[in-house]
């Protein structure tokens, strides 16, 4: 394994810079990911050659940009098992895309009296939306609650999914806990009682292989920057009847029908829901993207990464002073923990002055930090060039971390 993951991390420039006279040690992909060098180089390439709008010129630059663009769409329906490119539409990220099931499909589709289901694992973009569709439409938000240690307690999910219920909104994978919820058994009692599901797949999409069928998602949401793409471009997939009964959230050009005085139709799907100038330099590196985790293969990534998760979780759990959270096997590839007397920002810090980034904070998941009963965590998580060394790097500085805040 170590041979292959220094291959990979070979194609990761900035993983040779050194931090404070150490070598990058970077565990914060729940984050953002690195790119490697084949992303930076066609984005690059998008502006040194082909650079133009798409859709309204039909000049050799404009013709270029637009197959690019929607080639891009070609491929990311094919890598999620997408029936028709059609029901591929690019956004902004995962915030964006779940912001656009919220307002378009359910604006149209809920009532008073309506519920909405989700979890305490959500990260607010899959939360805060629902919230604000509950209470402009006067419905219930509902939680599925956790078991003690972090999964998901599927009898609570029956108890809060009936026959009032219009949506089931869940992550596929916890950005704190690491927790993999059952997403086919949520789809089957959602759809039971006519419900949709809608999948946060930001921490999923990048780590496992992905068929939405197979899945039974209605919507699912994920961004380019977590699958070592470019920031500022997201992917919202939907079924094709669902997306036929929305309105569009963003007006303006190149999503328009026709446009009278007083009235205006749409566009067909999905340039419905495409208006102004997409990001098509990061679709064109999200294509690239694509291409390089096929490449190193699905399959390998998920196994490479659930296998460092789970080595440090024991090794920081078997760590005096340090509380690990969430379930010990069957995780995402990511650890959140605590050290006993040191703030998890103080932590961070004193991790960076080794050369390790990690996260700090509450993760946008402020429900779930009241559960775990803390204000915030620090969280390591693991991309495919993270290796047993990056384990033991953090190992140690948090060693070091300790032995300095108890003089």
């Amino acid at each position: 394994m170590t041979t292959t993951v220094t291959q990979y991390q070979a194609d990761f420039p900035i993983l040779g810079r050194q931090i404070h006279g150490h070598r990058l040690v970077y565990l914060d992909s729940a984050a953002t990911s690195q790119k490697p060098r084949a992303v930076l180089d066609a984005e690059f390439e998008y502006y040194r050659h082909s650079n133009a709008n798409i859709l309204r010129s039909v000049h050799t630059l404009a013709e270029e940009s637009t197959e690019a663009y929607e080639a891009t769409r070609r491929e990311v329906a094919r890598f999620i098992g997408a029936p028709r490119p059609e029901e591929v539409i690019f956004t902004r990220g995962t915030t964006e895309s779940l912001n656009l099931v919220a307002r378009g499909w359910g604006d149209a589709h809920l009532e008073a009296g309506d519920v909405v289901v989700v979890t305490l694992l959500e990260h607010h973009s899959n939360l805060i939306p629902w919230q604000q569709l509950v209470r402009r439409k006067g419905a219930e938000l509902r939680y599925i609650e956790l078991n003690a240690d972090g999964t998901l307690s599927m009898e609570s999910a029956e108890r809060a999914i009936d026959e009032r219920t219009k949506v089931v909104a869940v992550t596929q994978t916890s950005n704190v806990l690491g927790t993999i919820p059952p997403i086919a058994t949520l789809a089957e009692l959602a759809h039971r009682v006519g419900a949709i599901l809608v999948v946060d797949g930001a921490q999923s999409v990048p780590h496992q292989l992905i068929d939405v069928v197979r899945l039974g998602a209605d919507f699912l949401a994920f961004s380019g920057h977590k699958m070592y793409g470019p920031t500022g471009v997201g992917v919202l997939w939907g079924r094709m009847n669902h997306l036929e009964s929305m309105d569009p959230v963003l007006y303006g050009g190149e999503m328009i029908g026709l446009v009278e005085r007083d009235h205006a139709t749409w566009a067909d799907i999905p340039q419905r829901f495409e208006g102004g100038t997409p990001n098509i330099a990061g679709v064109v590196g999200l294509r690239s993207a694509i291409h390089y985790l096929e490449q190193v293969g699905l399959t390998t990534v998920e196994t490479h990464e659930r296998a460092l998760a789970e080595m440090a979780y024991h090794r920081l759990q078997n760590m005096p002073g340090v509380t690990v959270y969430g379930p010990s096997r069957d995780r995402g590839a990511l650890v959140a923990f605590n050290v006993d007397g040191i703030h998890p920002h103080d932590l961070a810090q004193a991790l960076d002055a080794e050369g390790v980034a990690i996260r700090a904070g509450h993760h946008c998941a402020q429900p779930l930090m009241q559960w775990l009963g803390v204000t915030a965590t620090a969280r390591a998580s693991f991309g495919l060039y993270n290796d047993e060394n990056d384990v033991e790097a953090l190992e140690t500085a948090i060693h070091r971390a300790q032995r300095y805040f108890q003089r």
